[in-house]
């Protein structure tokens, strides 16, 4: 603790308690000179303070380190400590770093960024598998809304065919109505896109099935335009 936070502790125990200043620097760990004495502080402090809120403003994902090292260029014959508690004092810290999103890459070489907009916009799927203690394989089928990031089934068994993942779409569509947008999550589960058009040209249910793209989410995949298939009621008929 500095000198300053153990003041400020003692000063806060003689308002509170009726303790003497010597009974209350003793318990703290304060000499009585260093209490007594008030602090000074130095000339350049204000001018430096500022330089090093510059400084951390212009190099956002700089430390006290470098920014230590960019004041000693510029001409301060300051020390990295004192650098170092004024970046502790003014509250300075280094932005953590975001994770690296998917982006969508349009012809034109312009690049922006699309999100499910509403419920029932964009649906994914995917298959987890598993064992149990015995060694034997079990999988789950996982469809989740990507906007309100709901899982809406997990059907689970020990071998889940097409006849089981068409009769899970069935049962979801009845309860909650077909999504705009409905796509797989990796690679793999793309082999089941050729089932799920054909069960929705026979059951004119009006969606859009969107091949897989392998390395982008599910949700920048589903909304690639470029890409995007349509199989609605008009167009089935």
């Amino acid at each position: 603790m500095s000198p300053a936070r153990r003041r400020a502790c003692v000063d806060h125990v003689q308002s509170d308690l009726p303790v003497s200043e010597r009974r209350a620097c003793c318990v703290v760990g304060q000499h009585r000179s260093t209490q007594r004495k008030m602090p000074q502080g130095r000339s350049d402090e204000d001018a430096l303070t500022r330089a090093i809120i510059d400084l951390a403003s212009q190099y956002g994902r700089y430390g006290y380190r470098r920014i230590w090292g960019l004041l000693r260029m510029q001409g301060w014959q300051v020390g990295v400590s004192r650098v170092e508690r004024i970046w502790r004092r003014e509250g300075l810290k280094v932005p953590r770093k975001q994770p690296k999103r998917g982006r969508l890459w349009l012809n034109d070489g312009s690049c922006i960024r699309l999100r499910p907009g509403w419920p029932r916009h964009v649906w994914s799927y995917d298959f987890v598998q598993d064992r149990t203690h015995d060694g034997r394989s079990f999988r789950i089928l996982t469809v989740i809304d990507e906007f309100t990031r709901e899982c809406l089934a997990l059907p689970t068994a020990r071998r889940l065919r097409s006849d089981d993942v068409l009769a899970c779409l069935t049962d979801l569509f009845s309860r909650h109505g077909p999504p705009t947008i409905f796509a797989p999550t990796t690679a793999r589960n793309s082999l089941l896109r050729p089932f799920v058009i054909g069960w929705a040209r026979s059951a004119s249910q009006p969606f859009t099935s969107s091949p897989v793209a392998p390395g982008r989410t599910a949700t920048t995949r589903a909304l690639t335009a470029s890409s995007e298939t349509s199989y609605s009621t008009r167009r089935s008929s």
